[in-house]
Formats: structure tokens, C-alpha cells, sequence
């Protein structure tokens, strides 16, 4: 049995410099007018430098180990690297000819790139630590008083003090947490996900540029306080150290809410934002405040010297958990029953993403406590101090219950979301290699876990004492070392196994069942009419003829080239050869393979051949009338190919599947009248249609081949039955619909750019280990599993995230830890087989309100968003959202039940840390995957993105982050606007609004909006001109350039080329930016003050 841990895809050699991914970030390009300069086009710029400092390892290994992706620290997101990096000349050598490309396509490259020669400043560098911490009160039952809004929707909070609220999102009244104003900053450049109110997208860069200097807190905007809103008088204020472990110092007496009708409490705002134009005293990050003191006010005690917290989003834990309440009655007749009517809630008052500009810095560990760690979504640096860094692994509660009646009575589900190859922040130290020479890593004889920092030595040394299983081990002998005063071995902090919560270990053979396979990279192009009429096998072709140079370099690096219509076309591409052979396989029910030892040659020396092959493809099926595609026998006659092998199969295809092995039948009509029927049997449209597919993944998971499909389509494809391989075998579907030779080649370029370029590693097995009294229940994602305890994966990379289902089979011990180490075992791109070592220990608890203390509200709903998506194809959906919804309603019940103060019954009380639960669950039903008017493939395609989704990206694919644009002029400093809630009431006719979503990008303009506006932001001057393909392009206005800035900017915060689309009010295109209004109402679905409402009287029927 294979034993897990590895190495990451993508290693460069030891002796790389781990920073080089700096300059080497050109895989997302950026907009550029369409025709580039002559003095440009032609320049014959040199290609830039790998990724990641890919190149040849060196045959002797006597350099300093340093991080195994010497790129890998300079991104910390999922997605192409910034853009705007160095480009190739307009037409590289290789690349398909003019005559054979759409007009579209004829130079060769995505049309909006940047000019060649030009970089991004650098996107590394950090904020400055911030001092001071901050009071805050708590209650009796060590939770903060929380602000309470009533029947009239006026808040009554203790200590409140009314006054008009202008931030954009409006403070909730639900909310008792630090109030942190939207920030003006100019913030660091970004190539990670931007940080945001508990998971949220609102935010800023993700990384400051490293040629600017670093930004000292500046003054914060006017942000007046939210109305009726205060914290209770803050008396005995227990410091908080900085890095987030857990208060010390007395705790305060309680503040009682006063009853509606009763003046409220003295009280103020420690935490509220400056007023307009104030700076922040040195010894408060948060600000002077907000409103001069009352008579009858306090001021709050001056902060506590030391580290201070940075601003927070809400989900981010906080010490002692607190709670709103606000009042959320239905109007009622003078029998007492509710009746209809409008809640009688002011939509300003509710909770919402707040956005925060600072860089959080976070120590995994301090002295033998766990930290919780900083919201997924947010902006962070991670010091690793023992636990790994929350990007490789998070937990859905960090506490964890004693017992699994505990967790069962919390309605919380223990879950953790493994991203074991996850880009680090470019601030942080690298992952060290490890390597303990023939004897390998030291593991326990009894569990087989690998040396962590909290295995125990004991008798000098000599012995062991396992922190999963409890077994105690002898030491090797060259493994010993004496222990020091503390217990600790002398060398601990010398050996990056014993000291840090993730490392890599170099594999010994006794890990290797076969010599480490090469990299091998085979590219399977569709050349039915369809395909080419559309442009897609031309896109296809020229973006492979682009990235074939940033393959990895050497003798192990094999490719090779087929394409298929109703036959399948190999190609002889040695070198001795004076052109490519063609060979054909006619057969399409028992496929085969044709000279199978040139079909896929080293890239060294075929690179000339398959340059000339890839310009010629187009031009030589160019009159090709096959309609059929025979896509399931090429993947198999492909599959034949790689078997001695394995490697990555990369599939474009665009017709659906008509002929030969797993031919499928267009399902999308009988969709339609099963939907209009009533949903009956609906969703098993979602479902493959045979298990031909699934059988032929399962083969190729066996022999290492890993799946990534491109679907170029303009049409129904089927995507849930062709989805079956790439989640089978570690792959991802691409999907672009509708197929646009227009605006669609620059994403196809780039995300198979960074298909190909971005850390990854083969061959690799997955296990996770647990403490005892815990133990695994089930995995989630894309992979293959033959034996309960391992996960298979042909191919791992650092946008893939596992989801590890927990559950108790013994009770834990109060006051101890819990520990989990995921190990993965896998082979770099230069064959290095390795061990990926990560673990997490976290503290144990019997009280049900440490649980909701300690909740990760991001990790929570990816969860949720998971599950949804698997049940979705097996349930019919009005059953999946009432699903959904009882996972919230039965939440926050049980927090209400046990662990809420004593309230009225007209109160609906949300923990501190799961504020936005109910945002995002409403958020969550009314996304693409549940919406029975959609597509069946949009759908489809849905749920198969979801299924390897990492935290970061969850919350933004449901809850987008819109903005207006039409107003940039007067945009401060900021790159990119402030976000704005997701109501049709925010959204003018004489304005243009830009969503996203991590994916898309929806611009919507107005049916007033001035011409002059569209004409210098779009180069048209009404509505009407909207084309429905678009290429955003620069004019030479400032309106425009900001415009392209600000794109760009969210580009490099998404790590993604997102699709650009115009929309306007009256057609589909308005419809479909419309349906992200998430907190509007519609024909079937609440809006968010009623699903609020909703969630209360739930809540309200479950007490007693």
C-alpha cells in the first residue's frame, strides 16, 4: 500500500531561487488595443524566463534546500499568475499561420495583451505591524452585549447612540463585533484573493507592490457611525495579543440589554470608525471616536500596550464569543397571529460584507496555544510556528468537541479543506526540504505518522511518544539528540520538521513502486466541422504553440499530438522525419494505438516538427463536412498512448460526443420538458448517462493519466457525462459557452498556460491521519479512490482542495489537543519523488460555546457549498434548498437554545463569527447550480467547478462583488472602487456597474448613462451598439485607461483572465446580471430581509 506524503508538483531544483516566480509572472495577460504598434509586433522580444524558475535540476545536490517551487511563493491564490508580465512577440515562430486563423486570431495571440516588454511592479512587500490592542467588553456569559433592533427597525442597543449611517454597506445592526470602516488606501498589488468582510470579496490588493514603499496606517475616510448602534461600557478590558491567541486578563461584569422602551446604557464605541479626515491615534489602529462623547457616555479605556489585532472581518473568531440580536417581528393582527406585510426591517441594517485594506499577520502558534487562523478570503502572511498555515489545511471549527454528541448538538459539521500545494503569500518563509538521507523520515511504527513538532521525546531523547495514536516509539539513533530544560530537544528549532507544521521530505525508494514517471504533456484537438467553422481548433492550436516553450525543460519532459472528428489522427513526430506522418485510426469501437514509441517523443526533439503540425492542423481540415465526434474513443486511443507512462491528456472539444466509445445523446431537449413538467426526475439530467465513461476514468486514474477537458462549445455537450473523467482523474473542466473566436482565445490561452505552468506533481497518493477519539469518514473532490484510507490522484496541483468529512469514534480529553496531518506523497515535474508533510493541532473543548467561538465562517460554507453541489444531481432541487437551509436554521437554533442570553422571543440572535451564515446560504440557493431556468450544461459545469473549489473562491462563485464604474474620475487613490450591496436598488439607469465573480465579469450599463461616458469608456454612444461578444480596449481618455486599470487590478486578485461580458437593461443579457441581485426578491425565492425573517421563525418553532 502506497504510504501518503510528497512533494509538490512543479518543484524546481533544490538549488532554485525561491523567489524567481517574481519575474516570471506572465501567464495572465492583460487588455491592450487590439492592433499593437509595428515597432511592437514586430520586435522579437525574447520569450520571458519560465515560471517558476522551471529548468533542469542539478545532478548534484549539494546547494541549500529551499522551497521544492521556487515560484511557489510568490502567488497565494488558485490562477494564472498577475498579469501584464512579459509577452512573446505577435507572432511567435510555430504558431499557426494567418491564413489558417478566423480573422480574429490573425496574429497568432490573444488580441488583448500587454505591449511586449512591459511588467507589473513587483506584487510582493507587507503592511507595517500595527501596535496596541484593543478593549472590548463581554457579558456574564463571556459574550459581548450585541446590538438589538426592534419591530419599528430602530436598534436599541446598550449604549447606543443614533446618528445617520453613509458607509456603503451599512453597519447591521445584528452586529456586535469591531466596526471597520471601507478603506481608501491605495492598497498592494494583487495576485491572490482580495480580502473582504468574513469571506467576502470587497477588498483590496492582495499583495503590496514590492517597488513601493510600505503604507503606515493612513487616515481612514469619513465612515459616521451605523444608526442606533454602540457596545455596552467597556469595564476590565482583557488584552488580546496581536498574532490572535486567547485573551488574558479579568473578565468584565455584564452588561444587560436594557428593554425596549428604556433609555439605553451609558456606553460608547471602542471600536468605531474616525471621522472624516481624523488620523488614527499611534495607539489604535481603528481610530479615534466616531462621535464626540455624550454627557452620559464613557470614554473607552486607552489600548493596552503590545501587539495589536489587525482589522478583522466578521467570521474571523474572536476570544470571547458574542452575539446580535435584533428584533425581526412580522406584523401582527390584534389576535396576536402574524399576518401579511412587509418585515418591518430598514435593508441598510442588515448584516453585510465589510471590506478591509490591511494585511493581517498571522503565527500559527504562540507558546503552546493554537491560533485561530484569519478569515480564507482575507489578506494574510502566515508565520509557521508549529500548526501548517491555514492555506494547507483549515478546519470548519477550531475547537474541537469532546464528544460527538456535542458536535451533533452545535449543528456544525467537522470538516477540514486540504489544500495540500496551495501558493503561499511571497512573504512568507518557504516550505524547507527535508532530507534524512536512506533511512528517510522518522515515523511511528504503529500509525505510520511522520515526525511532527508534537510528538513528545522522552528518556533523553532515546523514545517517542506519537500525538495520534499514543504509541511510543524508540528513536534511531542517528535521529537522537538530548532534551533541554523545557523538555524539548536542543536541536528542535534547527530541524524544520520538529518546529513547523508543514515540510517536505525527500522519498527513499522504499516510497517508489516504479521509477518516478517523466512529465509527459499530450494534447487531444477536436477538428469536427463545428470546430473549425467556430475557431475553436484554431485557439486551440495557437495557444498551444504558445505554450509549449514554458514546458518544463530536459530529456524528461515527452509530448505529443492527436485530433479526432469521427477517426482519430495520431502523429509521427520524430525527428529523422522531414514532416509529421499522419496516422489514422478508423476504428472508433476497439481503438488502438499506431507506433506507439513516436507518437509522444521528447520536446527537445520533435519541437520543430510540432511547431509546424500545430500551424498546419486548422488549414488541413479546413473543409472537413464530419459533424460526428468521436471524443470518448480518442480519449482512449490517447489513453493507450500514455499508459507506459501516464501524464496529462488535454482535451479540446466542442461538439457533443455522437460516435464510437461513450457516443452520448443530445439529453437537453427531454431536460426542457421534464423542468416545465414540474421538476420530475429532473435532476438526473445532471447525472452522466452511462457508466462508459466512468469505467475508462477509472482506467486511466489506474495508469497515472490525469484529464483536463476544454470545452470550446457554441452548443449542448453534455458536460455532465464528459466531467465524469477529469473528476475521476485529478482534471478540471474548462468551459466556454458561448464559443467566441472573438473574445474567447485570450482565457483559453491563459488558462492553459497556467494548466501547464503552475506547481503541480504526478503520481500522487493523499492520506490524512487523525488523533485518537477522531477519525475519517470521507473525502470529496477530484480524485480516484481504491482503498478507504488513500486518495488517488494521477496529477495534484495548487488550485485542487480535498474536503475531509471527520467524525468521533471515542470521546477526547478536555484541555488536550487534537491533531491531523495530511501527507502526500507525489513526483515533481523533474522526477523528485517527495513527501508534502501537514499538521494542524488544535485544542479540545466541552463547552458548546467555544465551539461557535471558534467557528471559521468561510470554511463552514464551503462546506455547504460542497454538499449542495454533490446532492444537486441526485436530488430534486426544491429539496437540495431546503436542505441548505436547515444546515443554517439548525446552526443558529442550537447557538440561540444554549448559548444566547436571555432574550425576547422577537429577537433573532446570530453568533459573532457566523454572522453572514444566512447571507451566503441565501446566496447559495440562489446560484447557478440551483436554478432550474438555467442550462442543464451551465449547471453541470457548476458542479463539477465546485467540486475542487478552494475556500478563497467559494464565497465570491455565490455572493459576486459588484461596483460602479461610471464615476471613476472621482475614484480616490484606490485601484479598484469600493463594493456595493447586491440589490437592484443600487443600481441606477444613468450608471455602469461592473460584477464578478472570480470567473466572469459582468458589466452592465444603463439605459440613461451619458453618451460621452460609453463612447470614452466603450467606444460607442448608446445601449443599442452593444455587441454580445466584447474585448475591453484602451482609448486614449483617462475614463478609459482607469476603467482597464481596474479590470486589470481585479484580474490579479482573482488569479484569473475573467470573461468579459456588456449587458443592458431588456434583454438576456440584463436578466443575467439581474440574477446576482441576491438580495432582491423573486418569483421564487426570498429576498434577504425575508429570508432573515424566514430563518427567525424557524428558529422560533424549534424552542420550547
Amino acid at each position: 500500500m502506497a504510504i501518503p506524503g510528497g512533494p509538490r508538483p512543479g518543484n524546481a531544483p533544490p538549488n532554485d531561487n525561491p523567489s524567481s516566480l517574481a519575474d516570471g509572472m506572465q501567464n495572465l495577460q492583460i487588455n491592450r488595443p487590439t492592433t499593437p504598434p509595428a515597432s511592437v509586433a514586430n520586435s522579437g522580444n525574447p520569450r520571458p524566463p519560465p515560471p517558476f524558475g522551471q529548468r533542469s535540476p542539478p545532478f548534484h545536490s549539494s546547494a541549500p534546500l529551499s522551497s521544492p517551487f521556487p515560484g511557489a511563493t510568490s502567488m497565494t491564490h488558485p490562477g494564472p499568475p498577475l498579469p501584464g508580465a512579459l509577452p512573446r512577440s505577435s507572432a511567435p515562430p510555430g504558431g499557426p499561420s494567418l491564413a489558417t486563423l478566423p480573422p480574429q486570431l490573425a496574429s497568432n495571440r490573444p488580441h488583448d495583451l500587454p505591449p511586449p516588454g512591459t511588467r507589473p511592479p513587483p506584487p510582493f512587500g507587507s503592511r507595517p505591524q500595527l501596535s496596541g490592542s484593543l478593549p472590548y467588553a463581554v457579558n456574564s456569559s463571556g459574550m459581548r452585549p450585541g446590538a438589538t433592533f426592534s419591530s419599528s427597525g430602530k436598534v436599541a442597543p446598550p449604549g447606543s447612540h443614533p446618528g445617520p449611517s453613509h458607509t456603503p454597506f451599512g453597519s447591521s445592526p445584528l452586529i456586535s463585533g469591531s466596526v471597520l470602516p471601507p478603506s481608501s488606501a491605495s492598497g498592494p498589488v494583487s495576485n491572490g484573493a482580495p480580502t473582504s468582510g468574513s469571506g467576502a470579496f470587497q477588498a483590496r490588493p492582495r499583495f503590496p507592490s514590492a517597488g513601493s514603499s510600505l503604507p503606515s496606517p493612513r487616515q481612514v475616510g469619513p465612515t459616521p457611525p451605523p444608526p442606533f448602534f454602540a457596545r455596552a461600557p467597556p469595564t476590565a478590558p482583557t488584552s488580546r495579543p496581536f498574532l490572535g491567541s486567547p485573551p488574558t486578563g479579568p473578565m468584565p461584569p455584564a452588561a444587560p440589554v436594557p428593554p425596549q422602551g428604556v433609555p439605553p446604557l451609558s456606553g460608547s464605541l471602542p471600536f468605531a470608525p474616525p471621522p472624516q479626515g481624523a488620523s488614527p491615534p499611534s495607539g489604535s489602529p481603528y481610530g479615534p471616536q466616531a462621535w464626540p462623547l455624550q454627557p452620559s457616555q464613557v470614554a473607552p479605556p486607552p489600548p493596552i500596550s503590545g501587539s495589536a489585532q489587525p482589522p478583522r472581518m466578521f467570521g474571523m473568531p474572536l476570544p470571547p464569543p458574542n452575539q446580535a440580536m435584533a428584533t425581526i417581528s412580522p406584523a401582527t393582527s390584534h389576535t396576536g397571529a402574524s399576518i401579511s406585510g412587509p418585515p418591518k426591517i430598514d435593508p441598510n441594517q442588515i448584516p453585510r460584507p465589510i471590506p478591509s485594506s490591511s494585511v493581517i499577520l498571522h503565527e500559527t502558534r504562540q507558546g503552546t496555544q493554537a491560533n485561530p487562523p484569519p478569515p480564507a478570503t482575507s489578506d494574510y502572511i502566515v508565520k509557521d510556528t508549529g500548526n501548517c498555515s491555514p492555506r494547507y489545511m483549515r478546519c470548519t471549527i477550531n475547537q474541537i468537541p469532546c464528544t460527538g454528541d456535542l458536535l451533533t448538538t452545535s449543528g456544525m459539521q467537522l470538516v477540514l479543506m486540504v489544500q495540500p500545494l496551495a501558493l503561499p503569500h511571497p512573504s512568507e518563509e518557504p516550505i524547507q526540504i527535508v532530507d534524512l538521507g536512506e533511512s528517510g523520515p522518522v515515523r511511528c511504527s504503529r500509525c505510520k505518522g511522520y515526525i511532527n513538532p508534537f510528538m513528545k521525546f522522552i528518556d533523553q531523547g532515546k523514545r517517542f511518544i506519537c500525538n495520534l495514536c499514543g504509541f511510543t516509539d524508540e528513536t534511531p539513533r542517528d535521529y537522537q539528540c538530548n532534551l533541554g530544560p523545557d523538555g524539548r530537544r536542543r536541536d528542535a528549532d534547527e530541524r524544520p520538521e520538529l518546529c513547523r507544521g508543514t515540510v517536505e521530505f525527500v522519498a527513499t525508494k522504499e516510497y517508489m513502486v516504479r521509477d518516478p514517471m517523466p512529465a509527459v504533456f499530450f494534447f487531444l484537438i477536436d477538428v469536427s466541422m463545428n470546430a473549425i467553422q467556430t475557431g475553436a481548433t484554431a485557439a486551440a492550436c495557437s495557444a498551444i504553440s504558445q505554450v509549449i516553450s514554458d514546458l518544463p525543460d530536459g530529456p524528461r519532459t515527452l509530448v505529443g499530438v492527436a485530433t479526432f472528428d469521427s477517426t482519430i489522427h495520431f502523429y509521427n513526430l520524430k525527428r529523422a522525419l522531414q514532416q509529421p506522418l499522419m496516422l489514422i485510426v478508423p476504428d472508433v469501437q476497439e481503438v488502438y494505438t499506431p507506433l506507439q514509441t513516436d507518437v509522444i517523443v521528447q520536446l527537445s526533439e520533435c519541437r520543430q516538427h510540432l511547431e509546424l503540425l500545430l500551424e498546419n492542423i486548422p488549414s488541413m481540415f479546413e473543409h472537413n463536412r464530419t459533424a460526428d465526434s468521436a471524443f470518448g474513443a480518442a480519449v482512449k486511443a490517447s489513453f493507450l498512448a500514455m499508459k507506459s507512462t501516464g501524464g496529462k491528456l488535454l482535451v479540446f472539444q466542442s461538439v457533443l460526443p455522437s460516435v464510437g466509445i461513450g457516443a452520448l445523446s443530445a439529453r437537453e431537449a427531454e431536460g426542457r420538458t421534464n423542468i416545465s413538467a414540474g421538476e420530475k426526475e429532473a435532476h438526473k439530467l445532471l447525472q452522466p448517462a452511462d457508466k462508459t465513461l466512468k469505467t475508462m476514468a477509472v482506467e486511466l486514474a489506474e495508469y497515472q493519466v490525469c484529464v483536463d477537458i476544454f470545452i470550446t462549445t457554441q452548443a449542448y455537450v453534455d458536460v455532465a457525462s464528459i466531467s465524469v473523467i477529469p473528476k475521476t482523474t485529478g482534471g478540471k473542466v474548462y468551459y466556454y459557452y458561448p464559443f467566441s473566436a472573438l473574445s474567447e482565445p485570450a482565457k483559453l490561452y491563459n488558462d492553459l498556460r497556467w494548466n501547464v505552468t503552475r506547481p503541480q506533481g504526478f503520481e500522487a497518493v493523499m492520506r490524512v491521519r487523525c488523533s485518537q477519539g477522531i477519525q475519517v469518514q470521507e473525502y470529496s473532490g477530484n480524485f480516484c479512490k481504491r482503498i478507504p484510507t488513500d486518495v488517488d490522484l494521477p496529477a495534484i496541483d495548487c488550485d485542487k482542495t480535498i474536503m475531509v468529512t471527520l467524525k468521533h469514534d471515542d470521546k477526547l480529553p478536555d484541555g488536550s489537543e487534537c491533531a491531523f496531518q495530511c501527507a502526500l506523497l507525489y513526483t515533481t515535474v523533474y522526477g523528485q519523488r517527495r513527501i508534502r508533510v501537514t499538521t494542524l493541532s488544535l485544542p479540545c473543548t466541552s463547552m458548546l460555546s467555544n465551539l461557535f467561538r471558534s467557528a471559521d465562517l468561510d470554511t463552514q460554507f464551503t462546506c455547504f457549498l460542497k454538499q449542495a453541489a454533490t446532492e444537486i444531481p441526485s436530488n430534486p432541487i426544491s429539496q437540495v434548498r431546503e436542505q441548505v437551509t436547515n444546515l443554517c436554521i439548525n446552526v443558529l437554533h442550537s447557538y440561540r437554545k444554549f448559548c444566547a442570553t436571555v432574550s425576547s422571543a422577537g429577537q433573532l440572535i446570530l453568533p459573532e463569527a457566523l454572522k453572514l451564515l444566512p447571507l451566503y446560504t441565501l446566496a447559495l440557493v440562489k446560484s447557478p447550480g440551483f436554478r432550474t431556468d438555467a442550462r442543464i450544461d451551465d449547471r453541470s459545469y457548476w458542479i463539477s467547478y465546485v467540486s475542487s473549489i478552494s475556500t478563497p473562491l467559494a464565497i465570491p462563485l455565490v455572493y459576486p462583488r459588484m461596483m460602479a464604474i461610471h464615476d471613476l474620475k472621482d475614484m480616490d487613490e484606490s485601484l479598484v472602487p469600493h463594493s456595493i450591496p447586491l440589490s437592484s436598488e443600487h443600481v441606477s439607469d444613468d450608471g455602469i456597474y461592473l460584477l464578478e465573480n472570480g470567473e466572469d465579469c459582468l458589466i452592465y450599463i444603463g439605459s440613461s448613462v451619458h453618451p460621452d461616458v460609453m463612447r470614452q469608456l466603450f467606444g460607442i454612444s448608446s445601449v443599442n451598439e452593444i455587441q454580445p461578444q466584447f474585448v475591453l480596449q484602451q482609448y486614449d481618455n483617462p475614463l478609459s485607461k482607469k476603467l482597464n486599470d481596474v479590470v486589470n487590478e481585479i484580474r490579479r486578485q482573482r488569479c484569473s483572465y475573467l470573461r468579459l461580458k456588456l449587458c443592458k437593461k431588456g434583454d438576456s443579457s440584463g436578466t443575467l446580471f439581474f440574477s446576482y441581485m441576491i438580495e432582491d426578491k423573486t418569483h421564487n425565492s426570498f429576498s434577504y430581509v425575508e429570508f432573515l425573517v424566514h430563518i427567525h421563525r424557524q428558529i422560533q418553532s424549534k424552542m420550547p
